[in-house]
This record gives C-alpha cells, structure tokens and sequence, in this order.
C-alpha cells in the first residue's frame, strides 16, 4: 500500500517536483567524491572525508551563492572498474560539476577517459603516478606524485654518507615511480644500489623480503608502501629481524610513518627518516587552524594525514574556481582558473603548475622523534618548489 501511495503521489507531484529538482540543482555545487571508504584502504577515503569536513567548517557549505554538495562513492578500491562505473553515474545521473579523491591510482587512471569525454574537473588528491595528469586535459592534482617525493631522498641520503641501498617498493605504478626516481638521483649521486624488490600491492608478506634485505648488508633500505597498515607490518617485520641491530638504516617516503598510525607505531619507528610534503607536526598558523578545524569536525577521526591535507586543499582549489566563475562550472573554464593557481596551505604554500596540472610545492625531510610523549615527523631540512621529476 505505501509503494502505491508514493507512487500515486510522484505522479501528482511529478511537474512540481521537476521543476523544483532542476531549480535546487541550479543552487547547488556538486562534488562527486571517489574513494575506497571500505576494504584494505578504507582510511584513504575516510581522511579524504575528514579533510573536506575541516575545510567546510572553517569557510562554510556555500560559495558563490550555491551550496556545496558532497557525493560520496565507495570504490572499495584498488578496483578500477567500480571506479569507472561509479563516476559514470555522478556525471550522468548526479550531473556533477566535479570529480575529486582518488585514493589510488589505477582507479584514478580508470576515471581519467570519463572526465576527458564530460569535460569534468577531476581534482586528485592522492593517487601520485606521475602519469595521471597527462590523460585527461581535466585533471588538476593537489596531492604529490611519488617523484616527487622521492628524488629528494635520494639526493638527501647521498649527502648524509649513505652509499650503498636495497630498495623495497609495492609492485604499481606509485612504487616503480618511486624505485626509479630515488634510483636515478642515489645512483646519479654516485651511491650503489645492491637490490630492488617489488612486493604485491596487496597483502604483502614482507618476512622473506626482510630476510633478503639483511642479506645483502645495505647500509639503508629505502621503502615505499602505500599509506597505513603495511607500514606497521614492515617496521614490526624490521626490528623482529634485527635489521636495526645490524645497522640497517631506514629511509622511506612520508607513507612509511603515516601520521594516522603514526601512534599506532609507537617507539618502533624512532630515528627513520622520511621525506614528504606533510607533516602533523608543521609549525604554521595554517597547519594550526587545520589540525582544530579537523579535529572538531571529525571527533574521534585520530591524526590527520597527508590525505585529509589534499583533501582539504582540494577544496580550497574547488572553492576559488567556483568564486572565479560566480558559480556556473564549466570544465574549461575551470581548468583555466586551476592552472597557476597558488593556495597556502596547511602544508605550506602550494601551486597547480599551468604547464602540467600538477602541485608544485615543498618537500621536507623528517625524523621520527617523540614531542610531549608522542611519536611525529620532525622537519629538520627542505628542498623548496619541487616540481614532479618524473615528467
């Protein structure tokens, strides 16, 4: 009986209802956000969430007169042709005016023929193959691409006396970027690398990758694996190996001591040193607003991570190109107003590279240290306007 009554009533209502669909979609912005919100990488989309939430407390759900509308899809990822699927129906039937997220990026390159095809601005905050940007004309990255943060180890390492390596990377398109960039400056450098390894992206069990590692008696081990989980897992596999004893230094990208886990890790990853473009602990008065703002919209969400920082500036970006047009996206207008754009953000100030759509910023070299008690990422050297090598 209800079914019948909803139906009777669309059908008594379904001029009206129209009419007012097409006049609240006109008043409204709308942001399809993709994203693995469940699975192995749940947290991706969840810090994604949560640094959206901050930026819309500090500066409100409206701009240019329209409010802000977030779609939120579960790509329960790394699967590509959910991803595909998902943003075909927020362009289709949810007529977004933008595509953000894109946690991974065989789901973001899954994407990149949809935004090309609707001529929609497709914001990727995180996904960091250097690749991604250069498949649609509609892409803009905020993020980083693992060049990026990569090469800079490499050169920093080589400095500080580092000379011989074994690498570890996962097995895709984020790893083998950083296995070649940090390849290119160690060995351009002059240091020696003894081995690569690539390990599944998913799953991986790292004990025999370990036990290759002590083998080959580096003095350091360069890692990169993805955010989260598998970081807790190496550095457990690291000191139950004894790596640490044997003098086995560890450098590794920013992902490596996420600051989501970071607290998880605990004294475990004392003393590693990373390099990446975000800390929790950067001194700023915009990292300062960032981390309140997080932690009041997001009760209970934890630390914030590098994720939620791209997230947040995701939205600054959208915000100022929705100002920009007085609120009427069009694609190419939109990609216009991103290019050169500078936002200074909780990381530092950041740029979107005309040439590229890709963010140029500052990448910080960091050790882990305990600050009142707890375990962060401590800033102690830079290298300024760092720009994706790897293009």
């Amino acid at each position: 009986m209800k079914f019948t009554r909803i139906l009777a009533s669309i059908a008594a209502i379904g001029t009206i209802g129209l009419t007012s669909f097409n006049a609240y979609a006109q008043e409204t912005i709308k942001v399809g956000l993709v994203a693995p919100f469940s699975g192995p990488f749940a947290d991706y989309g969840k810090q994604m969430e949560g640094g959206i939430k901050a930026y819309m407390k500090q500066h409100g759900d409206k701009v240019a007169g329209k409010k802000i509308e977030i779609i939120i899809k579960d790509t329960t990822g790394p699967v590509p042709e959910v991803a595909k699927r998902l943003a075909q129906e927020l362009v289709v039937r949810d007529k977004v005016d933008f595509l953000a997220g894109f946690g991974l990026t065989p789901e973001a390159l899954a994407v990149a023929p949809i935004a090309e095809q609707a001529k929609k601005p497709m914001i990727i905050m995180n996904a960091a193959t250097s690749i991604i940007t250069t498949k649609s004309n509609y892409i803009a990255r905020v993020s980083m691409t693992l060049p990026q943060v990569s090469a800079p180890m490499a050169t920093w390492a080589v400095k500080n006396n580092v000379k011989k390596v074994v690498t570890l990377v996962a097995d895709y398109g984020p790893g083998i970027d950083a296995e070649t960039a940090f390849k290119t400056n160690f060995i351009g450098g002059g240091g020696q690398v003894l081995e690569s390894i690539r390990v599944p992206l998913r799953n991986p069990e790292f004990a025999p990758y370990i036990q290759r590692i002590k083998d080959a008696k580096p003095e350091a081990v360069f890692i990169f694996v993805p955010a989260g989980e598998q970081g807790i897992a190496f550095m457990k596999g690291y000191r139950e190996r004894g790596l640490a004893e044997a003098g086995i230094k560890v450098i590794a990208t920013g992902d490596l001591t996420d600051d989501h886990v970071l607290p998880a890790m605990g004294d475990a990853v004392l003393g590693v040193i990373t390099s990446f473009h975000y800390s929790a602990a950067h001194d700023s008065a915009e990292n300062k607003t960032f981390l309140k703002n997080f932690a009041d919209s997001n009760p209970g969400g934890g630390r914030p991570n590098f994720m939620a920082v791209a997230a947040y500036d995701g939205m600054h970006a959208i915000y100022e190109v929705s100002k920009k047009l007085n609120g009427k996206i069009d694609g190419d207008q939109a990609m216009a107003a991103l290019k050169g754009m500078k936002i200074n953000s909780p990381r530092g100030p950041i740029m979107i590279d005309p040439a590229t759509r890709d963010v140029v910023q500052t990448v910080y070299i960091r050790k882990v240290e305990k600050r009142n008690g707890e375990v962060y990422n401590i800033e102690f050297d830079k290298f300024v306007d760092m720009k994706d090598p790897g293009k």
